[in-house]
This record gives C-alpha cells, sequence and structure tokens, in this order.
C-alpha cells in the first residue's frame, strides 16, 4: 500500500509519457502497456539464428538454412521481432541519437532472457564501428548496449566486457537492401581481433540480426583468434522475407 501511495505520488509530480507512442503512460515504465504488450516476441525460433519458425514447427528446432550452413557461433539470444514498433524505437536510438532508449531497450532484452547466475561466458565484445561512422555518429550503439545490460544486470556484474577486443579496420557499404551474398561480400575481411581469445568464453552484442553477415564475420574472426565458446546477442531478429 505504501508503495503504491509513493508511485501515485511521483506518478502525479513528475508524470510519465510512452517511448514509443507518446502518450501518458499508465505506469512507471518507459513504455505505456499498451505499446509493450503489442511488442511481438520471437518465442518460436531456430535455434541456430534465432528466425521466425514457421507455425507448426517446434520452437527452437533448427531451420532448413542452418542445417545446410551452420553459423560460425554457438548460441544466440534474440528476444524480440524487428516489427514496426521497435524498428521506430531503434531507429531512433542509433540515427537520432536518442541514447535514453538504451536503458530501455536493455530492461526489454534482460526481461525476455533468463541469464544463469553463474556466468556462462568471461567477457561482453560489443560489434564494433569503423572510425568514420564512429565520428559520425558518436557512439557505437552496441556498445552502449553492452554497458547498460551490465549495468542492469546482476548475473553480468562480474563479467568484463571489452570494446578493444576487435576493430573494424575497412569500412563497408551500407548493408540495407543488400542479399545475404552482397552482404557477405561487403564484410569479407572488415574486422581483425587485436587480442588473443585463447579459450574465452565470448558473447558478441549487436542491435538487430538479419542475415548474420556481419555477426559471422565477427565470430569467424573471433574463431580464428581462439574463442572457445561464442555466443550472439542481440535485441532483434529480422523476420523472413514474406512473412
Amino acid at each position: 500500500m505504501v508503495n503504491t501511495i509513493i508511485e501515485r505520488l511521483i506518478e502525479g509530480l513528475f508524470p510519465s509519457y510512452c517511448d514509443s507512442c507518446g502518450q501518458h503512460s499508465d505506469n512507471l515504465s518507459p513504455l505505456c502497456s499498451a505499446c509493450e504488450a503489442d511488442l511481438q516476441r520471437n518465442n518460436a525460433c531456430c535455434s541456430r539464428c534465432a528466425a521466425p519458425l514457421a507455425p507448426g514447427v517446434p520452437s527452437r528446432a533448427v531451420c532448413g538454412q542452418c542445417l545446410q550452413h551452420p553459423p560460425p557461433w554457438d548460441a544466440v539470444v534474440v528476444p524480440w521481432i524487428y516489427d514496426e514498433q521497435l524498428a521506430h524505437l531503434i531507429h531512433r536510438w542509433k540515427y537520432r541519437g536518442d541514447i535514453k532508449l538504451t536503458a530501455l531497450l536493455a530492461r526489454l532484452w534482460l526481461q525476455q532472457v533468463q541469464l544463469p547466475t553463474t556466468p556462462s561466458i568471461d567477457v561482453i565484445v560489443p560489434v564494433p564501428l569503423h572510425w568514420r561512422k564512429m565520428m559520425y555518429r558518436g557512439f557505437n550503439q552496441s556498445d552502449l548496449l553492452c554497458r547498460q545490460l551490465h549495468r542492469q544486470s546482476m548475473a553480468l556484474s562480474s563479467v568484463k566486457i571489452n570494446s578493444k577486443l576487435l576493430r573494424r579496420h575497412r569500412a563497408t557499404t551500407a548493408q540495407s537492401g543488400n542479399t545475404a551474398r552482397q552482404r557477405a561480400g561487403n564484410l569479407r575481411a572488415a574486422f581483425t581481433a587485436l587480442l588473443p581469445c585463447d579459450n574465452l568464453r565470448i558473447a558478441v552484442v549487436d542491435d538487430v540480426l538479419t542475415t548474420g553477415a556481419t555477426a559471422a564475420a565477427v565470430c569467424g574472426v573471433l574463431r580464428e583468434a581462439g574463442a572457445q565458446h561464442i555466443e550472439l546477442w542481440c535485441l532483434a531478429r529480422t523476420p523472413p522475407p514474406g512473412s
């Protein structure tokens, strides 16, 4: 009862507004209840690439593409579908510099992911930006997300973040609109591991997983540097064409 009174007092003094629709929020969360309920959870997805599976296919099955061409990571965690609402939030975050959304996006990831109490990874690595893009944008959204996940999760408090393990030494053209093959070619030899990764268990963090070309390039470099176990952590997965 006391907590309810305090929450109502705070809401009266500092009314909250939804970060998605902009309307007055009915709770203290950055999203109102309606907008949060509208987000699409990526529950029935491929256990290797997190692509949403067709209705009737057992959850966490392996899709045909991954059976033929297994990705170079050992596990994938992508709890949300890149739908119109989440795309709007991520676009504001990345391209309009609305970095206050980082805390919300980290919370959305953590509320859907059950992390083990004893960390299964040794280090968290953000996908790096090329220095020119970093200068233009002013921040690396993957690095911001890593630090918010670390700040908000007790399970990750003892895990190191290493934003200097990888370097993106070759600028690439925009990936949007490219086919999977074009994306892969665009990223060939774009990343370098600056330190050895012998026997490390690594979580690679990025925002959106589309074809997996960027993640594959990064994870391939880490594997060559000696990484023992690689997990890919992203906010959202783009649905397959035509879905």
